[in-house]
């Protein structure tokens, strides 16, 4: 039976949150050596219906993208939403400052677009009525796409994924990780996830053990309860890397992105009608994914190699 692995780099909420527990928020080692930083500059409001202001356009940029495709009209400024308390997505940090692989992704798209960045933290729940106001360009808060908000908002292209990943033992010799080679094995997973449908489905064979919460299977891998724990890979590489694993686990194998059980990743919303502010969003995170910036940003803020 195939299982579903992909290398590649390509993270809801109920209803769009990605699926995953925190425990331990490493320490930030920022840098910000080429992103533009947040500018003070005020977003201009519109009424819901309104097009979009002209001081924000710069209809003179013109010519062709790196891939050869008509560049999108310049935007002066990018306005961006985001929230302030989801580590390491976007927080604010002990001297008062947003920041977050959201955060920085946004420069980034930013200084490709040569647009100012204005990013200002708002609630979860009014971000999309912020995009329909025009108080916004964009939300980037790790949004999840699905059938329900796409009726809402546009999505730009994909550009991130949380897949599913195992950890084991630190120092033990590296297992196979395909249900023949883990007959028998006992694994930890949360009940009621995706995780542990996943392992039901595809790893039946093994010797499954669930626990109430994200929090209890972990422990029980760092007690050696069990082989070995089936969990998000972003969580999971946070707290291997934590205090809280007691050195005792690393991450093995590669990513399970099976979007069935585990989604399709996250997209940055944008409002409906209008393609030229979805081209430079999409046109700007290509050209931050072939700089080799992208991955940069990922090693900063996650520090296992989670794809």
């Amino acid at each position: 039976m195939s299982i579903s692995q992909s290398p590649k780099l390509q993270p809801s909420r109920p209803a769009s949150r990605p699926i995953m527990t925190l425990t331990v928020l490493l320490p930030v080692l920022l840098v910000t050596v080429g992103l533009l930083p947040t500018t003070s500059t005020t977003a201009q409001t519109r009424a819901p219906g309104a097009t979009q202001p002209a001081p924000d356009l710069d209809p003179s940029a013109t010519g062709l993208g790196a891939s050869g495709s008509p560049q999108a009209t310049r935007r002066v400024v990018l306005r961006f939403v985001t929230e302030g308390d989801f580590p390491p997505f976007n927080f604010v940090d002990g001297d008062g400052a947003l920041i977050g692989f959201n955060v920085d992704l946004a420069r980034a798209i930013c200084l490709e677009a040569n647009s100012a960045c204005d990013i200002k933290v708002r609630p979860w729940e009014e971000q999309f009525k912020a995009l329909a106001a025009g108080e916004a360009d964009a939300a980037i808060s790790a949004h999840r796409i699905t059938w329900r908000s796409a009726a809402e908002v546009e999505f730009s292209e994909r550009y991130f994924h949380t897949p599913g990943h195992f950890a084991a033992k630190r120092g033990g010799a590296k297992l196979e990780l395909t249900p023949e080679a883990l007959d028998g094995k006992a694994i930890a997973v949360a009940r009621g996830t995706a995780h542990e449908a996943y392992l039901k489905t595809f790893f039946n064979d093994a010797a499954i053990k669930t626990f109430d919460s994200v929090e209890s299977a972990r422990e029980a891998m760092a007690d050696g309860k069990v082989d070995l724990i089936f969990d998000d890979a972003i969580g999971l590489s946070l707290w291997v890397s934590g205090t809280n694993s007691r050195g005792c686990c690393e991450l093995q194998g590669g990513p399970f992105l099976e979007p069935k059980y585990f989604g399709d990743g996250l997209a940055i919303a944008m409002p409906k009608g209008d393609p030229a502010l979805k081209q430079t969003i999409d046109q700007g995170l290509m050209r931050v994914r072939e700089s080799g910036r992208f991955d940069e940003i990922v090693q900063r803020y996650f520090p296992g190699r989670i794809y």
